[in-house]
């Protein structure tokens, strides 16, 4: 499996089973990073019963694979279900609420601290 290797140049595939397969983590997180380029971080997530993660530091996109459920983000709430693409800015607060048992996200982070500037 590909996952934070040291050399990653030849890394261009992926898949949800192997990525799925390494969470929880060692530690019993939730979430494992997979692949980094540049300034881009990709992980797994899938979050079982509640979603504490706390705002982040850079910009997030997030693309479901599996599961539905609400995503609270700012003054929002959005249902969701697999194939959907969501969006939470650096900073924003977020979380996943009233998810299936089957959750799990592709996570992508990017840019610089603090977030893109909005055009």
């Amino acid at each position: 499996m590909h996952v934070m290797a040291e050399d990653q140049s030849s890394t261009r595939r992926i898949t949800f089973a192997e990525a799925l397969a390494s969470i929880p983590s060692p530690e019993g997180k939730r979430f494992v990073s997979l692949f980094t380029h540049g300034s881009m971080l990709v992980e797994i997530y899938a979050p079982r019963g509640t979603d504490p993660q706390q705002p982040h530091s850079r910009d997030e996109c997030y693309v479901v694979v599996s599961g539905t459920g609400e995503f609270v983000a700012g003054d929002q709430r959005l249902r969701f279900g697999p194939g959907e693409f969501l969006f939470a800015p650096a900073g924003e607060i977020h979380r996943f609420e009233n998810f299936s048992d089957d959750l799990a996200l592709w996570v992508i982070f990017y840019g610089p601290e603090g977030g893109e500037a909005a055009p």
